[in-house]
């Protein structure tokens, strides 16, 4: 029975996936939600020396990461193992890795290499801090990204000192934006004829994810400082406390501020000296908010919720992740996705959040056993039944 694929959209194409952790597998997530034929090459079993960067196999992080694909064995020390991996890029579209940039060389399989068997090939690549220059050869690691990508320097509230934000942000945007890139590769080689290497570091998706932050040191020269859970320019915007709770209001321009004054029952805010004007209002952001909290706090978070959006006002809850999935918005739009295990039973995964109406993604096969499909997957690329077994016998798979 052949493998299902998640969407018909990228079905033409093979993935042959080298990443572990999380930013490598978070590319290639993208490709094998929309249909690519993925193939995760894993190290076998005899050869591993415990707990992998990873994680166990069984936790939800992995499980999560690695559904829509199929899983082989090789190992890429062999001899047997790389010539069996460099006679599958012969008849593959991309290959993706994220191991530090010296690993690809002394394996063999950079990009000129792989170019020398199959000129159509797409190289995806993530590392730290680039394939290149002084910090070349670093670990990368998504926390240490962060601090040196500026973010650390405005999470928090003022005068907190440096503080992490709460998901990896780094290693996901740099995953995302190697899925991006490899996918305008593919497009380019419809014209060419030919693939290319597409790399990016955990530090570049980092400084890029700063966006109008970096831009304003760029051509502003203002260095960002923390502000809690204040915007940083559109005043006021941020965390108010309600009768039973907090909710997010997000005020910006005169219009939208005049009609939050008045929601608040508030008028006399909108002439008050200090507030008359966008500059104003964010040198006296802290007394502002105070008396924005004073009326706030007289009312429940979804009698606000619903005087305020009714009025064009974005404001909403504040949810933790359990009550975020409960909400009816959220099952609406079904970013909770489930699919059937091997036994029947039922595992939720995080969809992919774009629709696409005639391809659109759907999760049709959990995360597979470690070497699941290895022989499988070998016939498939033209290995026969005893080229198959000197590879078991070699212990290369």
């Amino acid at each position: 029975m052949p493998f299902p694929r998640a969407s018909s959209a990228l079905s033409r194409f093979t993935v042959l996936d080298l990443t572990r952790v999380r930013s490598g597998p978070t590319c290639v997530r993208q490709l094998a939600d929309w249909g690519a034929n993925v193939i995760k090459i894993e190290t076998p079993p005899h050869l591993e020396k415990g707990e992998g960067p990873g994680g166990p196999r069984s936790n939800a992080d992995f499980q999560n990461l690695h559904r829509n694909k199929r899983s082989i064995t090789l190992d890429l020390k062999s001899p047997q193992g790389l010539a069996a991996f460099k006679r599958m890029v012969e008849k593959a579209d991309v290959v993706v890795e994220n191991f530090r940039p010296d690993v690809k060389d002394r394996l063999g399989i950079d990009y000129e290499s792989l170019k020398k068997i199959n000129k159509r090939i797409v190289l995806g690549s993530i590392s730290g801090f680039g394939q290149d220059g002084p910090y070349r050869d670093r670990p990368g690691f998504d926390q240490i990204a962060q601090g040196m990508g500026g973010l650390m320097s405005i999470t928090g509230l003022p005068g907190q000192g440096p503080v992490r934000v709460g998901i990896p942000i780094a290693d996901l945007s740099a995953g995302l934006f190697c899925a991006l890139g490899i996918m305008v590769a593919l497009l380019e080689r419809e014209v060419s004829g030919e693939g290319q290497w597409v790399n990016t570091s955990l530090l570049q998706a980092q400084i890029f994810m700063l966006d109008f932050q970096a831009a304003r040191w760029l051509q502003m020269h203002e260095v960002a400082k923390q502000a809690g859970n204040n915007h940083p320019t559109s005043i006021p915007t941020g965390v108010f406390k309600t009768k039973d709770g907090h909710i997010n209001i997000a005020s910006t321009g005169q219009v939208m501020w005049e009609r939050l004054c008045n929601a608040l029952q508030a008028p006399e805010l909108i002439k008050h000296p200090d507030y008359t004007t966008g500059a104003l209002r964010s040198k006296n952001r802290d007394a502002l908010n105070a008396e924005i909290d004073k009326r706030t706090e007289h009312k429940t978070s979804a009698e606000w919720i619903d005087i305020f959006n009714k009025i064009g006002v974005p404001c909403g809850p504040i949810y933790a992740i359990d009550e975020m999935f409960a909400d009816e918005q959220v099952t609406h739009v079904g970013i909770a996705q489930a699919a059937k295990r091997p036994d029947g039973s039922e595992q939720v995964f995080v969809g992919q959040p774009v629709k696409l109406s005639r391809t659109p993604s759907k999760i049709v096969a959990t995360p597979p056993a470690q070497g699941q499909h290895t022989d499988e997957v070998l016939k498939e690329f033209g290995f026969a039944d005893n080229e198959i077994a000197e590879l078991h016998n070699a212990q290369a798979v």
